[in-house]
């Protein structure tokens, strides 16, 4: 992997669009920190700092690869199968520690 991306330029893209936006968050929390009409902590900082994660939400959902119907359905049933399961293994362990208990008191 590390050969790759060495020859390869195309990596480094991806790597830069996600950095760039760190110098802006920089500045905007020292202009906020600077006393410019903000206290730390203040109602506009909030406000300012949830717009700020619905707006990076919205684009890392974006970049989500969601699945069809034929997938949630296929992975559905695994989980329901695997609960199943479970149930019932949980089930005969429960008998047999309760027989044990049973046995053990009586």
């Amino acid at each position: 992997m590390s050969k790759k991306q060495g020859t390869d330029a195309a990596p480094a893209a991806p790597e830069a669009k996600t950095t760039a936006p760190a110098p802006k968050a920089a500045k905007r929390d020292a202009a906020s920190s600077s006393g410019a009409g903000e206290t730390k902590g203040g109602l506009g900082a909030r406000i300012r700092e949830f717009r700020d994660y619905l707006v990076l939400s919205r684009v890392e959902l974006r970049k989500v690869s969601w699945p069809n119907w034929k997938e949630t359905r296929a992975t559905s049933l695994v989980v329901l199968g695997f609960v199943a399961v479970m149930a019932v293994l949980l089930g005969v362990v429960d008998l047999i520690l309760s027989g044990l208990v049973r046995f053990i008191l009586s």
